[in-house]
């Protein structure tokens, strides 16, 4: 069924320019796990209306959702985007130096637990973050995550079903996969019901959550 509304909705669907095709070719023929299109075709949606002036991307692969994500921003809009995998990272720097030629990508290398506590130390901010990173460390990642996004801010999770294992009770997942079913799990149990945030879980692609950061009620009023 989801491959037939796939191919239903690819009729409608507004393409990317050619060289996004391409890098997604690529990437799919060498098994570099890529946002899939219906993840595309919302970031697409929420970056156009929202217009979001700084946008965080935690995981950035070989660059390719932060290249989809700059066609959907205004002229003024940057992003950063962190990585820590040296074989992405070659892959990620070509891209961007090949397709960002304006310079508004900002690609930070390093395990992104360092690289977010020391974004939130210098004091930024984001309007719209994008967090594609390992699964298993959403959690872990969300105190640095809230602390930057700003107030009224977006944040969207990606791979929340993690291909469909989060949808099984933790013995129909094979053991190599049980952290991860429980992290995530975790992750969502806290995201839902967290007291700064209002979120959504969508099944699109591999599942998403967005999330806004609720707007601080004033008390010196």
């Amino acid at each position: 069924m989801d491959n037939r509304i796939e191919v239903f909705l690819e009729r409608y669907r507004e393409q990317p320019p050619d060289y996004i095709l391409e890098l997604e070719k690529q990437a799919l023929a060498a098994e570099v796990p890529i946002i899939r299109r219906g993840t595309r075709d919302m970031l697409r949606y929420l970056l156009r209306t929202l217009k979001p002036d700084k946008v965080l991307e935690v995981g950035t692969a070989i660059g390719y959702s932060a290249l989809f994500m700059k066609e959907c921003l205004p002229g003024n809009s940057s992003i950063t985007t962190v990585e820590k995998v040296a074989m992405r990272l070659t892959e990620a720097r070509k891209n961007l130096a090949e397709y960002d030629k304006e310079g508004r990508i900002c690609l930070l290398e390093g395990d992104a637990r360092t690289v977010l506590k020391d974004l939130v130390k210098k004091g930024k901010t984001y309007s719209f973050i994008f967090m594609d990173a390992a699964k298993g460390q959403y959690l872990n990642f969300l105190p640095d995550i809230l602390a930057l996004l700003e107030s009224g801010g977006v944040l969207v999770s990606d791979n929340i079903l993690h291909e469909g294992d989060v949808l099984e009770s933790r013995y129909g997942v094979m053991r190599r996969d049980r952290t991860i079913h429980g992290r995530m799990r975790e992750y969502l149990q806290v995201i839902t019901q967290h007291e700064q945030l209002e979120t959504i879980c969508l099944p699109i692609g591999d599942g998403m959550t967005i999330s806004t950061k609720k707007e601080q009620e004033r008390t010196d009023i």
